[in-house]
């Protein structure tokens, strides 16, 4: 037992770390601009060394993506887990559910330069793009897996559906300054709408054995 809480507490450790140096980042960018913000400035910021930075993201593009990408990394861990009696169309809205309720969680104040970032950066738009596409594949994979019912087509759709909507709802409620509680209410029509196309497909209603 104690060994497990110390993992947990190692764990604990480093997602705090992981989250100080992201926050660091993106306050540096909307003070000094993305250009003129160093490694090592972010480091100084987040009170870590520059060797600690790069044991967390390889590049200062990186940490722009530090937020997404573990979001993204919790639906796929919700998608894996398997309760019998469910049904896939429930295991996919839970997962959307709990990443949205962390987006919103994590808007603060920073999510606009964040997206301005991305969206005025032919570089960082094709980092995104190729981050989008790598998880949608993983995700159309494990959704596959949930649903061996489920042809190649429809597997693709849902994906991009789910991933979709979040991506594009999150992007124009940081674009527009939104507040968190207008944005967790986009993100509920959002899924609302979601849900109504999935619940046409059969092989997504029919329960986990």
């Amino acid at each position: 037992m104690p060994h497990v809480e110390s993992a947990g507490l190692r764990e604990r450790k480093k997602q705090r770390t992981r989250q100080a140096i992201f926050a660091a980042a993106l306050r540096l960018f909307a003070e000094r601009g993305y250009d003129e913000t160093t490694i090592a400035d972010i480091a100084a910021a987040a009170d870590v060394s520059p060797r600690t930075f790069f044991a967390y993201f390889p590049s200062k593009e990186d940490v722009i993506f530090a937020e997404i990408d573990d979001r993204l990394a919790e639906v796929q861990q919700r998608l894996s887990r398997r309760t019998p009696g469910e049904t896939p169309l429930e295991i996919i809205r839970q997962s959307v559910v709990e990443v949205m309720e962390a987006l919103v969680a994590e808007q603060g104040e920073h999510g606009p330069v964040q997206v301005r970032l991305v969206l005025e950066r032919p570089a960082l738009q094709a980092r995104a793009l190729q981050r989008m596409h790598e998880t949608q594949q993983e995700v159309q994979r494990q959704i596959c897996q949930l649903c061996p019912g489920l042809d190649e087509i429809e597997a693709v759709a849902i994906s991009g559906m789910a991933l979709g909507a979040m991506q594009s709802v999150v992007i124009h409620c940081r674009q527009n300054g939104l507040a968190p509680g207008t944005t967790r209410t986009a993100l509920d029509r959002a899924l609302a709408l979601m849900e109504r196309g999935l619940r046409s497909v059969p092989a997504l209603n029919e329960p986990i054995p």
